[in-house]
């Protein structure tokens, strides 16, 4: 049984122009212990998912799904305190914007020990020094060279990268059993990107946590997850085994995202210029029809404009009329 198994979300927003599809039938599947990396555009409604799995929309969302399942238990007819109970324990995130998710009036620390699980075993007068201490570990363990200090700061007195490595800690600390972390290393340098995703690596290996990254570096996410999802202006292109993806993608997206990757290899020339997909992607008022894909892919026919069914090759799943390996299936996993 999948720890997560999403299947058909629509996310619908009432906007000044209208109501508009932000997210359009999105499946997801998670496993335990599975890292699953989820890689687009921005305003590609990667944060909408990851909200909605969560259980904290927005006040003009529409959610409508086939089936959102946690564990066995549906999502959808849980209550508001069941859901944050639920997110309280076995479902943490990391936020994209780290400063404007910590309280400006509290200290890093008290925020810090607040989140974290607390030792019925331990005497009560030894409860506080105790939670001090682990904080400062984690805090430690998220590459914050000096905890004391931090711990006694306020967010605004943070930069952003420091305030991006607490909320991780934050995250890490509840010990979940998902950890969805929306951009995780943003703002942050390269080694300690590099000491951030071995942290994860390490919850996802020693502890059995599963994880959810959501990125746009298609080239970070295939060297630490199981996984891909690749999701372009609010529909699944193409998901399935990292290696697989990688080495024989089927959708014509995600064969531009690995065309279109930085080759540090060789020395290019001054002004030179760097391979792209043409075009934008559309805004939410002005979706295409069918594919949305379409006036921007290559492979685009007449058929383009009926929007493909999920399809279905051992496992792999992607969904185009016209995919570059193989003969498709049309099996839509929702039956």
């Amino acid at each position: 049984m999948p720890l997560l198994d999403v299947r058909n979300l629509t996310i619908e927003l009432d906007t000044p122009h209208g109501r508009v599809r932000a997210l359009e039938k999105v499946s997801l599947t998670l496993n335990a212990g599975e890292i699953h990396g989820l890689v687009g555009e921005s305003g590609s409604g990667r944060s909408l998912l990851a909200r909605a799995i969560l259980g904290i929309p927005g006040p003009n969302w529409t959610i409508t799904a086939d089936r959102m399942m946690w564990d066995g238990n549906n999502l959808m007819t849980m209550s508001s305190k069941e859901r944050r109970n639920l997110m309280g324990s076995d479902m943490a995130m990391i936020f994209q914007d780290p400063s404007g998710s910590l309280d400006p009036a509290q200290t890093v620390g008290s925020q810090l020990m607040q989140a974290m699980p607390k030792n019925p075993k331990a005497y009560f007068w030894q409860r506080r020094k105790q939670a001090q201490l682990t904080a400062q570990k984690w805090l430690h363990k998220v590459g914050i060279k000096d905890p004391k200090k931090v711990m006694a700061s306020y967010a605004w007195e943070l930069s952003e990268g420091e305030c991006q490595k607490v909320m991780i800690a934050m995250a890490v600390a509840n010990q979940p059993r998902l950890l969805i972390a929306d951009e995780p290393t943003n703002s942050m340098e390269l080694s300690t990107q590099a000491q951030i995703f071995r942290l994860l690596s390490q919850l996802n290996q020693l502890q059995n946590v599963s994880i959810l990254i959501i990125s746009h570096e298609l080239e970070t996410l295939a060297q630490w997850c199981d996984h891909l999802s690749v999701l372009y202006s609010g529909q699944v292109m193409e998901s399935g085994p990292t290696e697989e993806l990688i080495a024989t993608p089927y959708h014509p997206y995600t064969k531009a995202l690995l065309d279109n990757m930085p080759d540090y290899s060789g020395i290019k020339a001054h002004k030179a210029i760097m391979p792209t997909l043409p075009g934008s992607a559309p805004a939410l008022q002005h979706l295409p029809i069918g594919c949305r894909l379409g006036p921007r892919c290559p492979e685009a026919q007449k058929k383009c404009v009926n929007q493909p069914s999920l399809s279905h090759l051992k496992n792999r799943y992607f969904a185009c009329h016209f995919p570059y390996h193989g003969e498709t299936t049309n099996d839509d996993p929702t039956a």
